[in-house]
Parts: structure tokens; C-alpha cells; sequence
């Protein structure tokens, strides 16, 4: 804890009263006084031991933040179109403040559109056309094969005929050489044999020619993986175009400064016809309903500031009043070359009298005594063998170690044995006062002469 007595520490105390004897006589009473014997009395001012509380503090200097501050930019660079708020102006979180010119960009959206539309259109076509060639791929295939298969089954009937004709052929020659059938029945049988012959090499172009077709027709199903390419290719075009879109669009709303919380408007640094570069700074705004109250704390006083501690802070800009509120946060590093944690109070600020910017003093209870015994701090006397304070007893000092505890830079905690509440305590140290030293007490009051008691 900081040294009490230093000019920032504050006091807290009640049930205190000084009592300053001022001694009036008549100058006549002086010259009809005895002589007196041995030192002479000495004149002391004293005080009244009280009951009472007593507080010790400590105190840190901080400054108002806003709770949100930022500066507002545009991603995009361009010329200001319009800034339609001005300092000082409330605006509430997602209202347009700002925007650039976005005539370019509104017309490379336009054609990016046309684009995607026409890429739709051919995707649209390519869709449907595929199926059908498809169907037709595999109807093509279909049918060859149907085609080949019957061609092989009219060879094999044309050579099982053309195996029967031969067999009736030459039992027909046989049987002519030997006169059982005439020549024309086996003329007959030749002309079957060399007809059915015939109708075999004719099956058999047939199976040829089938053949080639279902070659052909399989050779064609591999348009269908070419559609299939053709139609992957326009789904792609079709991104990539609507890609462009979302991107125009995107830089569009980009180029215009949105709030990002309701507050306040603190600065404008462009008007519009100004051409602002990416991230170039536009406005400034600010949310004060709740601010930060940052102060750093040296770490000797550290374990004085806790969350939830209670605060009290005052600023020179707003004289006569005080603020409370609790600590929000205590930083577990110091403040960057320095021994002193940063603090933070979340304040509520209605009427927005707290600024940000400001400075103010804060101000936290260290200890705090009730209903203990005070004195004023010039009573006590600090020595060799400790502390002590100056009572009077039968018109003497009396002098009554005590063990001092709180301090403030007016009053001092005290116990002791034989020192309550009442009692009278020497405030003032004159030179050669000491125990048993006698005490000048108030003369008879003189006729014209009285003797004044001044409290405090």
C-alpha cells in the first residue's frame, strides 16, 4: 500500500472535534500573578479522543473509452458517390453512411449476367439433348444386335436345307444313273442344291452386314461420354460466370460503408467527388452508451484491484460529480515497459456525459475500520520505544504508548491501554513537553476578561 500520507491518498472519517483553548487575561491579573516555581506551565492545544470509522485509499489516474470505436472504410478503391452523414449524427447499426461510384461495375454485372443466362440456356439444351441421344445409342445397339442374331440363325437353317439338297442331290444322281428316277427330277434336286447354296453365301453377307452394324452402333455410344464432357464443360462456364457475378456483386456492396453498431459519428475526413483507395479511412464512429473507464495500476497496488472491486472515479471536466461502478477486467501482463497492469471498468453512461478521451481519477477502498478510536494525526508522537500520545491528568502531561493502525493524512487509528473515547489528547508539540510537564490551564476570568473556547 502506497504511503498514506502522499498527496494522492485520500480520507474517510467521522466523529472528530478539535477543541483549540484560547487563553485571554487581563494584563493587570498578569502583574498580581505569584511568581511562579519551576518551569513555567506549558500551553498546548488539544483534541478529543472519538469513535468512529476510517477508510484508507488509493488512487490511479484512467481516461474514458468508448465501448466500440472505428475508423470506416471501403474494401474497394473509387470515387466518393455520396457520404450522407455528418459529425455529431446517431446512426443505427446496418444503415448505408457512405458509397462510391459503382457505374463500371454495375455494367460488368450486367454483361456477366447476359453471360450466365446464355450459359443456362446451352447447359438447359445439353441436358435434355443427352438423354435422347442416349436412347437412341442404345436402341441403335439394340437393334444390331437383334439384326446379327437373326442373320446367324438364317446361315445356320440355309446350311442345315443346303446339308439336305447335297444328300437329295446325289441319291437323286444315283438313282437316275440306275433308271429308278427320271433326269428331270434330278435336274430338279441340282437346281435345289445350288439355290440353297446360295441362300447360304446370302446368310452369310447377312451376319457380315450385322456385324458391321453392331460395330457401328457401339462405336457410337462413345458420344455419349463426348455429351457428357460437353455438358461438364458448360456447368463449368456456367460457375465460373456465375462466380463473376457474386464477385461484381460482392464489390458493389462493397462500396458502400454499412454501421456496424448504433453510435455515433466523431469525424469525417472525405466529402464526396474525393477518390478514396482501398481501406482508406471515410468516417469515424463511436458507441458510448457503455464505456471503458482505463486506468494502469502499478503492481505494488495490484492486489488492491480485483474484479468486481468497487470504484469511484471523478473528472475535472465534470466538477462536483462522482461516478461508481465495479472492475470489469485486470490484464494478466503488464502494459508494454512497464510494471503497471491495465483496469477496466464497464460503465453505463446515460446522457452520454462520458466522453471518450476524457481523464479521471479513480479512487478504491485499501481498509476500512468501523467504530474505532480516532485521533488527529499531530497527536501522535513517534519515538525511539514507538508510538505514543499526550493526555492530561491532573494538570500534567501524561504520555500513553500506542499501537497506530490505519492513517490518513488527518487521522490516526489508535490502541492503547488507558486511552477511550472523551479523553483529551495534545495536538500541539511544544518544545520541552514531556511526561509530567505541567499544563497552563485556563485563569479566573477577570471582570472585561473572559477566556474563549474556539472548536472545530
Amino acid at each position: 500500500m502506497r504511503n498514506v500520507f502522499g498527496p494522492r491518498q485520500r480520507t474517510s472519517a467521522n466523529g472528530f472535534a478539535v477543541c483549540f483553548l484560547v487563553i485571554v487575561t487581563a494584563a493587570s491579573c498578569a502583574s498580581h500573578a505569584p511568581a511562579p516555581s519551576g518551569p513555567p506551565p506549558i500551553s498546548v492545544a488539544t483534541a478529543k479522543v472519538t469513535r468512529g470509522n476510517i477508510s484508507t485509499y488509493v488512487s490511479f489516474d484512467g481516461q474514458i473509452s468508448p465501448n466500440f470505436q472505428t475508423t470506416l472504410s471501403t474494401a474497394e478503391a473509387g470515387t466518393i458517390a455520396s457520404v450522407d452523414v455528418t459529425e455529431g449524427q446517431f446512426v443505427s447499426r446496418g444503415e448505408v453512411l457512405a458509397t462510391l461510384d459503382t457505374s463500371q461495375l454495375q455494367a460488368e454485372l450486367k454483361a456477366n449476367a447476359a453471360t450466365v443466362r446464355q450459359n443456362q440456356a446451352e447447359l438447359v439444351h445439353s441436358d435434355v439433348a443427352a438423354p435422347v441421344a442416349s436412347q437412341q445409342y442404345d436402341s441403335a445397339i439394340s437393334t444390331a444386335r437383334q439384326n446379327l442374331e437373326a442373320a446367324l440363325n438364317s446361315v445356320h437353317s440355309s446350311e442345315s436345307l443346303l446339308v439336305s439338297d447335297e444328300l437329295t442331290q446325289a441319291a437323286d444322281r444315283t438313282l437316275e444313273s440306275e433308271g429308278y428316277v427320271s433326269t428331270s427330277t434330278y435336274e430338279q434336286a441340282q437346281a435345289a442344291y445350288v439355290a440353297q447354296r446360295a441362300a447360304v453365301h446370302d446368310a452369310s453377307q447377312a451376319v457380315t452386314a450385322a456385324q458391321a452394324s453392331l460395330k457401328t452402333a457401339l462405336v457410337d455410344t462413345n458420344q455419349r461420354q463426348e455429351d457428357q464432357a460437353t455438358i461438364a464443360a458448360s456447368q463449368a462456364t456456367l460457375a465460373a460466370g456465375e462466380a463473376n457475378v457474386e464477385l461484381l456483386q460482392a464489390e458493389i456492396a462493397q462500396s458502400s460503408i454499412v454501421a456496424p453498431f448504433d453510435g455515433q459519428v466523431t469525424e469525417r475526413l472525405l466529402d464526396p467527388g474525393a477518390f478514396a483507395g482501398a481501406n482508406t479511412a471515410i468516417l469515424e464512429i463511436a458507441q458510448s452508451s457503455t464505456v471503458y473507464v482505463v486506468a494502469n495500476v502499478p503492481d505494488i497496488d495490484l492486489p488492491y484491484v480485483k474484479v468486481g472491486k468497487a470504484v469511484t472515479f471523478t473528472s475535472s471536466s465534470l466538477p462536483g460529480r462522482t461516478f461508481a461502478g465495479n472492475v470489469f477486467d485486470v490484464n494478466t501482463t503488464p502494459t508494454s515497459g512497464t510494471l503497471s497492469y491495465r483496469v477496466r471498468l464497464a460503465q453505463p453512461n446515460p446522457g452520454l456525459v462520458l466522453r471518450g478521451g476524457m481523464l479521471v481519477e479513480l479512487t478504491t477502498v485499501v481498509a476500512r475500520h468501523t467504530h474505532t478510536l480516532l485521533v488527529p494525526s499531530a497527536a501522535v508522537v513517534a519515538g525511539a520505544g514507538g508510538a505514543h500520545v499526550f493526555t492530561i491528568e491532573n494538570g500534567k502531561a501524561k504520555s500513553l504508548p500506542v499501537r497506530v493502525d490505519l492513517q490518513t493524512d488527518t487521522l490516526v487509528e489508535v490502541h492503547g491501554k488507558g486511552i477511550a473515547a472523551g479523553e483529551k489528547v495534545i495536538t500541539s508539540q511544544p518544545t520541552g513537553l514531556q511526561d509530567g510537564s505541567t499544563i497552563a490551564g485556563p485563569p479566573p476570568a477577570a471582570p472585561g476578561k473572559h477566556t474563549v473556547a474556539v472548536s472545530k
